[in-house]
């Protein structure tokens, strides 16, 4: 590995259409942290959810993230490991934590790492270190490790549905974290499993990955109907923030069924939902946010078995260089699944 460099490139989002590539002071690791040299890193949805992210731009975002430490003052690393890092760490000790609750915690609200995932180096302050950095098996590529982020967050999810054997699952918007979804549940054994969306090109990604494609037009719930047999989904994942993708969720959920909100919709949105409806047939709403340092482990776990593809979704592998592309790619959700950039 070369010696570090005293500056180094990073993107820097002022917006979704002005992502500026600049150079800035490489940062350097202290004792227990490590500097890492990023290898890839997957752009999410969360990074061009513009109403989100203005409120702290200019900044440099991205946290799905492999790399190879450069510089190891954490005494169970060493330079040149292959490692995953997660920008937030819990506390492991506030009664939210101690309640499973982890991504509740005050403390991994606050925890990042420094500048972000899209720098050709990252510092990882000593708590993301200890707690939320990982070494990669030969078994798990660097592309399969830039999914261990976001298939946490979905294994969390999953959890929260409280699944049982022959169980239907609805995934409303077949994006990338949709297609996790799809495919977690066909690994973990759920009954038939159906996606919903408006783009065919996403829909017939979602059949590959073996779910049943509903119309992307027209009465989703009826389509349902027709094709679960008469009935609506006993589990109802949300994974797309337009209002419209949330009444249709709504709309497909049997009685006693769970509603899984994973995707937040703009703030100004202010759904009509049947409350008497939800109160008659049973219907549960949960939701879930983020991944704690189990959920990151159990999504290794699954990665190294093979039972999930990640790696299929990418469809776009771009340099840093070309960070406003990617941008542009991941918020107009054309044709495209997954974007990683290489630092």
């Amino acid at each position: 590995m070369a010696t570090v460099p005293k500056t180094m490139r990073a993107a820097v989002y002022y917006r979704n259409d002005d992502v500026r590539v600049e150079e800035m002071p490489t940062p350097r690791a202290g004792a227990g942290e490590l500097l890492i040299e990023t290898r890839l890193s997957g752009v999410c949805g969360s990074d061009v959810m513009e109403w989100y992210r203005l409120q702290s731009a200019p900044r440099v975002l991205g946290h799905e993230v492999v790399g190879v430490v450069a510089e190891a003052g954490a005494a169970d690393f060493r330079r040149g490991d292959r490692v995953f890092i997660t920008h937030h760490v819990p506390c492991n000790a506030c009664a939210l934590c101690l309640r499973g609750r982890h991504t509740a915690c005050e403390t991994l609200k606050r925890t990042n790492f420094d500048p972000g995932g899209f720098a050709e180096f990252i510092r990882a302050p000593a708590l993301n270190a200890e707690r939320g950095t990982f070494r990669l098996p030969d078994e798990i590529s660097d592309e399969a490790g830039v999914f261990i982020e976001p298939l946490g967050c979905v294994l969390r999810g999953w959890r929260g549905l409280r699944m049982t054997p022959g169980l239907s699952v609805l995934v409303v918007g077949s994006g990338a974290s949709g297609l996790l979804y799809v495919q977690a549940a066909a690994a973990l054994g759920a009954g038939p499993v159906f996606a919903a969306d408006v783009h065919p090109y996403r829909l017939e990604a979602a059949g590959r990955f073996g779910a049943r494609a509903l119309p992307p037009c027209g009465d989703v719930a009826g389509a349902l109907r027709e094709a679960n047999g008469g009935r609506l989904a006993d589990r109802v994942i949300l994974c797309a923030g337009a209002p419209a993708a949330l009444e249709t969720a709504l709309a497909c959920v049997a009685p006693c069924g769970v509603l899984l909100l994973f995707a937040p919709a703009p703030p100004e949105h202010r759904p009509p939902v049947d409350v008497n409806r939800i109160w008659r047939e049973q219907i549960a709403i949960t939701t879930t946010y983020g991944a704690a340092p189990l959920d990151l482990r159990e999504a290794m776990a699954l990665l190294g078995s093979k039972r999930v593809r990640p790696e299929e979704m990418i469809t776009h592998r771009l340099p840093l260089a070309d960070a406003q592309e990617g941008f542009r790619i991941v918020a107009e959700a054309g044709e495209s699944l997954k974007v990683v950039l290489r630092p």
